[in-house]
């Protein structure tokens, strides 16, 4: 919308949009688990730290500023939101959202749809496998001939492009080749930590990875939030 700052149409397309998408505006009470990890420098610097607001318990669920103008006419908006709300298809459905009602759209809008009972337990509830991703870990990882501290881990990004998973796909038996991308590069990292860290042969590993469920569910309709399943491998 021509001659308006940005941050009130957002504004009240945020408004709008919150209407459907009620909890985003609540509390949550209760939630199991740490505080979220890893830190992300640079952070405070494309969003203010509302105080009060960083927690996951008795925090807003989503903060959204839009404040910088840039001298190209563009703005910065940045959001912060409850991850225990809904997975990353979610979000971009809410912000999608957002754009339209700003847009001047509502009407072509895809209503969200807040259920959990994909993920509810049976009732009456009972145990059906053990998660050993729950288990305690203790403070070192040790092995015959090397001990590896948590606290001493340094953090690195790697990319993999159609070059790097052909010549990867290169290296196995031709009986393997017919793997897919994600069986291939978990167990190229698993091989190549468990080298790094000289595992003993037989010592219990595990390995956990973030992946999008929604596939391995029942069909979900649009509008549907679902949270993101971490799965997790051992290996003796």
């Amino acid at each position: 919308m021509k001659g308006k700052h940005p941050a009130e149409v957002i504004r009240t397309a945020l408004a709008e949009t919150l209407v459907l998408y009620y909890p985003f505006a609540g509390r949550l009470r209760e939630m199991f688990g740490d505080a979220l990890q890893p830190p992300f420098p640079c952070f405070d610097e494309l969003l203010f730290d509302v105080p009060g607001s960083d927690g996951i318990l008795n925090c807003p669920l989503l903060l959204i500023q839009v404040v910088t103008r840039l001298k190209c006419g563009g703005f910065i908006f940045a959001l912060r939101f409850n991850h225990t709300m809904c997975d990353g298809p979610g979000l971009k459905q809410f912000v999608s959202s957002v754009a339209a009602m700003a847009r001047g759209e509502a009407t072509h809008l895809i209503l969200p749809v807040w259920e959990r009972h994909l993920l509810d337990a049976p009732d009456p509830p009972r145990v059906t496998l053990t998660h050993h991703e729950y288990d305690e870990v203790e403070a070192t990882v040790t092995t015959t001939t090397t001990s590896l501290p948590f606290d001493n881990v340094v953090q690195c990004s790697f990319f993999f492009g159609p070059a790097q998973v052909s010549l990867l796909r290169r290296l196995l038996p031709l009986h393997l080749r017919h793997c897919t991308k994600f069986e291939l590069l978990t167990a190229f990292l698993w091989r190549c930590r468990s080298l790094a860290i000289n595992l003993h042969p037989h010592e219990e590993v595990r390995m956990l990875c973030v992946v999008n469920a929604r596939s391995r569910m029942e069909p979900l309709s649009c509008g549907r939030d679902t949270m993101v399943t971490l799965l997790c491998f051992r290996q003796q």
